[in-house]
């Protein structure tokens, strides 16, 4: 009987270090590298039949290309956890109180709006770019929390709490340009099957339900019927995360809500984002596929809203939220500490990927000049932020002069 014992410390160790932001931005950029080196190598029609590769029943349409079901299928565990992220927020945390809410979704707002407007600007008239301005209006929250607790430990503790509130909100602005903007031909009658799916699952909630196997099958009856409607079927994970009990009752140690974050974090941030970027990021980057990216409207309008409208609309909007509303400047953060968490913003990542597959699914060359677009632009808002945050941190390290 010891012997299992031993067995349960290492894992639930290795989940606990998978669960913080650092170790799961590591884990996503050693499967966007294995992804670049394997589609720019000798091997690159393997990779490219990997991601062809067709499973699962035709019947019930989901035979979809491994691609698909990481795009599909595992990014709905991500979407079901960013949910339960969303639903802790609105309810008990950062964005609880329209006060406190104020400031980060102005933010979020401006970081949506103004990168989508410039986008369009520089790409105006481009093939694609009817959908593609929607690339640059997503944060990826995990790779910018990452950055920011690496370089900005120095900074005051609200800082991670103003990018925790801007970031989701962001989220919850991005889910919704996936859900109006990328949804076709609507199927009714799946769709009203995905929602009496979704309302059972919020009366087991209410019913204090807790049996996994009445869970696991209603979760994945949601999915096929939300993918069958024509809607995104990430959908369905952001959808029931949302409906989860985020409040304990008396004598109950732990919500529902954080219960289920806590056992799905280290799979979202250790396989299903991964490899959905493993699938999505290996796209040639050779001179041709470089020049091409900084030279065609659409990827030039990608960066353009990652690297320069993110850090415009977020400031611009945050300092309006500050002087016409009761918002105030998170304390103990100066504006130049505010331009440099800011800038992190501009790390679109795994979600402005996504968001490109789905905008320019019918046009492959561009799709893969915007995905190198989307890394190009992320690496460099991530680099350029975590200078500034250093350099930010040295002088909030620095003892203030005595009088």
């Amino acid at each position: 009987m010891i012997a299992p014992r031993r067995l349960v410390a290492p894992v639930n160790e290795f989940a606990r270090y998978l669960r913080t932001e650092t170790v799961g931005g590591v884990v996503l950029l050693v499967a966007t590298a294995v992804a670049l080196i394997w589609a720019n190598s000798p091997w690159a029609e393997g990779y490219v039949a990997l991601r062809g590769t067709v499973v699962g029943p035709a019947s019930l349409h989901l035979d979809l290309t491994l691609a698909q079901w990481a795009t599909d299928g595992l990014l709905a565990v991500f979407f079901f956890v960013v949910g339960l992220e969303l639903k802790r927020e609105l309810v008990v945390g950062e964005l609880s109180s329209v006060r406190q809410a104020l400031l980060p979704v102005a933010a979020a707002l401006g970081g949506m709006v103004v990168p989508a407007c410039l986008a369009l600007l520089v790409g105006r008239g481009a093939p694609g770019m009817d959908q593609a301005w929607a690339i640059p209006v997503a944060t990826d929250i995990a790779f910018a929390l990452g950055v920011l607790a690496l370089a900005g430990s120095a900074l005051p503790v609200t800082a991670r709490v103003f990018l925790l509130g801007l970031a989701v909100a962001d989220d919850l602005g991005a889910i919704a340009v996936i859900a109006f903007v990328f949804s076709s031909g609507l199927n009714l009658l799946a769709l009203g099957a995905g929602l009496l799916g979704a309302a059972l699952y919020w009366w087991l909630q209410r019913r204090r339900v807790r049996a996994w196997w009445i869970y696991v099958p209603l979760g994945v009856a949601v999915w096929v019927a939300i993918h069958e409607a024509g809607i995104h079927a990430t959908i369905a994970g952001v959808l029931l995360g949302l409906l989860t009990r985020v409040r304990p009752d008396d004598g109950e140690e732990y919500a529902p809500a954080l219960r289920l974050e806590h056992r799905l974090q280290p799979w979202s941030a250790g396989f299903c984002v991964p490899v959905f970027a493993l699938f999505a990021a290996g796209v040639p980057v050779g001179a041709d596929a470089l020049r091409e990216v900084f030279s065609t409207p659409v990827p030039l309008a990608v960066m353009a809203g990652l690297l320069v409208g993110k850090i415009i609309g977020i400031l611009g909007f945050a300092w309006l939220a500050i002087r016409i509303t009761p918002a105030c400047r998170p304390r103990g953060l100066g504006w130049r500490d505010m331009a440099a968490v800011s800038m992190l913003g501009g790390v679109g990542f795994t979600v402005s990927l996504l968001i490109a597959e789905l905008s320019l699914v019918d046009q492959p060359e561009v799709l893969d000049a915007a995905k190198a677009a989307v890394l190009i632009a992320s690496a460099a808002a991530a680099l350029i932020g975590a200078a500034l945050l250093v350099r930010r941190g040295r002088v909030h390290a620095t003892p203030a002069p005595p009088p």
